[in-house]
């Protein structure tokens, strides 16, 4: 990715970069990294990653996720289901059953999320081992 020499984001040091640094302005560069915030921003919430890998599990109901991902109330599941639902990673499938029954499912879309978070899940483990250079290591409410 190519980044503007204002950036504090890690660059792929080579002479092409070199050479082709220079020519972006900071604007253009904040255009290209908001892709990258926006996606962060998106599976950095508390109950969506763990939704998500509940459904690559299968088609659920409600209630079975609601089973899986631990601590979510009924009416924050159902918040966030519908968000994942208006983003397209997940479908909600009504049943012509009696009773009714509905499922949610995982979206070719939603699964296009599994290398990005397979990436991060390696990252994070390597990130984890490494030694903290003797000061404690900052870590996230949610993961302790």
């Amino acid at each position: 990715m190519l980044l503007c020499k204002k950036c504090i984001f890690a660059r792929k040091v080579s002479a092409h970069f070199m050479e082709d640094s220079h020519k972006l302005d900071h604007s253009e560069c904040q255009n290209r990294i908001r892709p990258v915030k926006e996606a962060l921003a998106f599976l950095s919430g508390k109950w969506k990653l763990p939704i998500i890998l509940s459904l690559w599990l299968g088609n659920k109901r409600f209630s079975e996720i609601s089973k899986e991902v631990n601590g979510i109330t009924d009416r924050m599941l159902s918040k966030e289901l519908r968000d994942l639902e208006i983003n397209g990673f997940v479908k909600r499938v009504i049943h012509d059953s009696y009773p009714v029954v509905v499922e949610y499912i995982l979206t070719d879309y939603g699964k296009t999320l599994k290398p990005v978070i397979d990436a991060l899940g390696e990252w994070g483990a390597s990130y984890h081992s490494r030694p903290a250079n003797g000061s404690k290591r900052a870590s996230h409410p949610d993961t302790e």
